[in-house]
């Protein structure tokens, strides 16, 4: 084999050797692609596996941890909920619609491979400046792809997040979540138990879109990134809503033993991921490939990542029912293999035959690579900042910027685009509450999802950024009521092979760790895309969480909005005052330094812990956590959702009101809450041993934050408004 061949294919040298060692000979072209796909950081999880080991994976609730096509957790009532998020980062820097779209059609298929119906899709996804015409085309083309896949198929829109940075600037990040909703008794797993059960391929056709789509995941982009183009896979979302219905009646029928998803790595991943579960062989013939191209040869059917195509082991003689509901949504359904016991993946094309590896050879055969992290130089410079230095800036003018800041004001622009509302479950819709919620039909229950990651904190500490992803997370699914169950990530990084990249993951992954086992919120499934760099920047390391939540009764939800004149606005958590890595420095003084806040995990848990008191006794009337742009952004949001101004005093000195103002620390939320339930809410916080402070009352039709007798801000709740809720519109005319 040509070493531009095996290394055209993303394989090195010394894997190549490796191959050569496993087969005792030197591989064919598709052998040689096969390893090439099932040894890419995006299946093999090479440079990652062994620090995704720092996950704490298991807990009470958890039904179905890491290693199926998603994670499950309990919800009470005999049904779980079944959610993973995934990116598809290369595939949108190139094709930015159609890399968007089958990013949305992948994971909702890790959904219902698993017996789920998908109820909910969220999105995190991250761009450079805005400014940038190309930038501006990518953000289009990527919202359009989610809106027109997601729309198409029926399923909701509900949440997410968007940030801007010169450093995603040729390597956009669009990670995308769905949820599904299950019956426990029907929950279907990717496995293929006995030998001599019969594989088949059910879905759409096979075509050559999306070759090596694996490897080109598993690559820095580059100029000749554009050349790829046949490795983003074009979607269609008519089909995967007739597989999705398709799929669901094979397991209300109990027709199938296991059920797996065609996605990186096409039939090459997904037949050896259902084999290597015991330890079981395959034999396929691809000949018997239902295909939309002619010629096609056996390493472009194994490897093709044509999208909405499923792999079923059937029950011993339901094939003949299954192709029959299939073709009653007018799918293909054909057996073609069968398992064996040799523990050998043969490829036959009719009579001949065109590959044969070891099946454990492709999956845990993989190598792994543990590397030293070396702390890089801007860490420390950036620690020592000196905050006190900061010439003054007017807090008036610096709340306006912030409101108008592409990463904190509202994304209506974005999520008018989906169709949040369509099965009528969504009670909290985008942009009204710190977490989307859906109620659960014929029950009181209601559950709530987010995605979160401050990715500037990430990038100034790692360890406390990571941190900060998980908790606020959890403090936002809290703020609407919903007691945090577990998380799924997306680990989006850079080239893992420099040492200060692989120092970030290490950090971030601990961190988020350490933050997951003190909130109870165990890690159930995820992605890790790396390699997400151009010649142009490295992007800021992105650790993206999605995390799901549970109400008991969705009636006690709580959203962001001021809701009543006269009620009294109050700051649960401390009065604080870092602003390292906040927006305020990064906006207002051109500044990305600073020490990280601290998390105190105990105080993280008590305040949620207190939330969801406050929210199931029906104690407040609104819940808006303190995250980017600090308190002062915070109040506004609220005030211009509920269409209510303000009156609040600092209770602090003047010279420390930007500190106290634009400080995104954590543990802190502000509520508003009627009169007379003031003292309810202090014996609370007294027995959660929670610092509170009485900020003000909601009214009026301004917003003023005051020092004492001092007005530090007064601006008309309107003018506000506009800048809030038209930045990003006018940006995008």
């Amino acid at each position: 084999m040509k070493q531009l061949t095996y290394r055209q294919m993303g394989l090195s040298d010394e894997e190549f050797q490796q191959v050569e060692t496993i087969l005792g000979r030197e591989p064919n072209y598709l052998e040689t692609g096969m390893f090439a796909v099932m040894w890419s950081e995006h299946c093999g999880y090479k440079n990652s596996r062994p620090l995704l080991k720092m996950f704490p994976t298991e807990g009470s609730q958890v039904i179905q941890g890491p290693g199926e096509n998603a994670g499950v957790v309990n919800i009470g009532d005999g049904q779980a909920l079944v959610f993973k998020i995934e990116s598809h980062n290369h595939p949108c820097a190139i094709e930015p619609y159609q890399g968007a779209a089958t990013g949305v059609g992948g994971i909702v298929r890790d959904i219902f491979t698993m017996g789920a119906r998908p109820i909910a899709l969220l999105n995190s996804l991250r761009f450079g400046d805005l400014e940038d015409a190309r930038v501006r085309q990518l953000f289009r083309g990527v919202v359009a792809g989610i809106a027109g896949y997601g729309n198409c198929l029926g399923i909701p829109t509900v949440g997410g997040e968007v940030y801007f940075h010169p450093s995603y600037q040729d390597n956009p990040l669009v990670n995308a979540m769905c949820v599904g909703l299950v019956d426990q008794d029907e929950i279907a797993l990717a496995v293929a138990n006995e030998v001599g059960s019969l594989l088949m391929l059910v879905g759409a056709k096979t075509g050559r879109d999306g070759i090596h789509g694996a490897t080109f995941a598993s690559e820095e982009l580059s100029e000749s990134s554009a050349e790829r183009r046949p490795a983003v896979q074009v979607g269609d979302p008519f089909m995967e809503k007739l597989l999705i219905e398709a799929c669901l009646e094979l397991i209300k029928e109990d027709l199938v033993a296991g059920m797996q998803d065609l996605g990186a790595a096409g039939l090459t991943s997904s037949i050896a991921e259902t084999a290597s579960k015991k330890g079981l062989g395959v034999m396929v013939d691809v000949l018997k490939v239902p295909r939309r191209e002619e010629g096609m040869t056996p390493y472009e059917i194994m490897l093709s990542e044509s999208q909405e195509r499923m792999l079923i082991v059937p029950r011993p003689g339901k094939e003949a029912r299954i192709a029959e509901v299939f073709d009653k949504w007018g799918l293909d359904a054909v057996v073609i293999g069968k398992v064996t016991a040799d523990g050998m993946f043969k490829i036959y094309e009719g009579e001949i035959l065109a590959g044969e590896v070891p099946v454990e050879a492709l999956t845990d055969g993989c190598p792994v690579y543990v590397r030293q992290g070396e702390e890089p130089p801007h860490y420390k410079e950036a620690q020592a900042y000196d905050i006190d230095s900061l010439p003054r800036y007017d807090l008036q003018e610096a709340l306006l910027k912030l409101l108008a800041s592409p990463n904190i004001t509202s994304k209506k622009w974005v999520y008018r685009q989906y169709d949040y509302q369509v099965m009528t479950n969504t009670t909290v819709i985008p942009g009204h509450g710190d977490a989307a919620v859906l109620r659960i039909k014929n029950t009181l229950k209601g559950v709530a999802f987010t995605t979160d990651c401050s990715s500037r904190m990430v990038y100034l500490d790692p360890y406390r950024g990571g941190m900060l992803a998980v908790c606020e997370a959890a403090r936002n699914l809290a703020c609407c009521g919903a007691r945090p169950l577990a998380l799924t990530n997306c680990l989006n990084f850079g080239n893992p092979e420099k040492p200060d990249i692989y120092w970030q993951m290490q950090n971030a992954i601990q961190g988020m760790a350490d933050a997951a086992r003190a909130l109870n919120t165990p890690v159930v499934s995820g992605n890790v895309s790396l390699y997400n760099e151009s010649r142009s920047a490295q992007v800021f390391p992105t650790p993206v969480v999605g995390m799901v939540g549970v109400l008991d009764d969705v009636s006690k939800r709580c959203e962001m909005s001021f809701q009543n004149e006269g009620d009294i606005i109050v700051l649960l958590g401390r009065v604080r005052t870092e602003l390292g890595g906040s927006e305020y420095l990064a906006v207002c003084h051109q500044i990305e330094a600073g020490e990280v806040p601290q998390p105190d995990l105990h105080e993280e848990v008590q305040i949620i812990e207190m939330l969801l008191e406050l929210c199931a006794r029906g104690l407040i009337k609104s819940a808006h956590d303190i995250s980017e742009g600090g308190l002062a952004v915070t109040l506004a949001e609220s005030a211009i959702q509920g269409g209510l101004g303000f009156e609040t005093d600092l209770p602090a000195a003047a010279d420390q009101a930007s500190q106290i103002l634009f400080s995104e620390a954590p543990s802190r939320a502000v509520v508003s809450l009627a009169p007379e339930n003031l003292d309810a809410v202090k014996e609370m916080a007294s027995r959660y041993q929670l610092p509170w402070t009485v900020l003000g009352k909601v009214g009026g039709r301004r917003l003023v934050i005051s020092e004492g007798n001092h007005e530090l801000i007064d601006l008309d709740l309107e003018q506000a408004g506009h800048t809030w809720g038209e930045a990003l519109a006018c940006i995008m005319k």
